[in-house]
């Protein structure tokens, strides 16, 4: 069983910060910022608790969020890093073990507005 989930609105976030990333930087843009990405999720379904990684209470119960800087330097040589990398991850560790990652935001987003319609159930029920 895969260790994570991504969302609907996670795979539609990352498909316009690639697309915005290839625009602007060209195709090795694109292949850097998609090497962060998929990083950054790999290490937060790997350990969801991992140090750079935010407990968001506030939001949900077991929401948290992981700003992609923290993985930049565990990006492969091969590919190169992106210097300033300005999105975070907003996930969550479900019931049956697996991360699920929520979104993937730009850092001046505004987070309560972009929140999935699930995160907020799950603030009312607790």
């Amino acid at each position: 069983m895969p260790r994570y989930v991504i969302s609907p609105a996670a795979e539609r976030d990352m498909q316009s910060i690639l697309a915005w990333s290839e625009d602007r930087f060209g195709v090795q843009g694109r292949w850097r910022y998609e090497a962060l990405l998929v990083k950054g999720i790999l290490d937060v379904a790997e350990d969801p608790q991992r140090a750079g990684s935010q407990t968001r209470a506030e939001i949900a119960a077991t929401a948290r969020t992981y700003h992609l800087s923290h993985s930049r330097l565990r990006v492969t040589a091969d590919v190169g890093q992106v210097r300033r990398p300005p999105h975070f991850l907003l996930y969550r560790t479900r019931d049956d073990g697996q991360v699920e990652i929520g979104r993937v935001l730009h850092g001046r987003m505004d987070l309560a507005q972009r929140l999935p319609d699930e995160y907020g159930q799950d603030l009312l029920s607790h």
